[in-house]
């Protein structure tokens, strides 16, 4: 059985472009999130918003510590 929570030591390059693609989609999305939460005044909609920028920040540092 594969365990997939363990990063092999060797990163292909399509490896390389899908990690990245999925860093910019979060990074993008939590600067919309951000944007966002400094346009609206409804509590619930920032807390929300709120939410969404921090889950897609932490997906941000989960790719970036995959490539340390």
């Amino acid at each position: 059985m594969q365990n997939y929570e363990t990063v092999p030591s060797i990163i292909s390059v399509k490896d390389l472009d899908y990690l990245s693609d999925i860093y910019n989609w979060n990074f993008n999305a939590s600067k919309l999130a951000n944007h966002f939460l400094n346009e609206v005044e409804d509590k619930d909609i920032k807390e929300l918003l709120e939410k969404a920028r921090d889950t897609h920040k932490e997906h941000c540092i989960s790719v970036l510590n995959i490539l340390r």
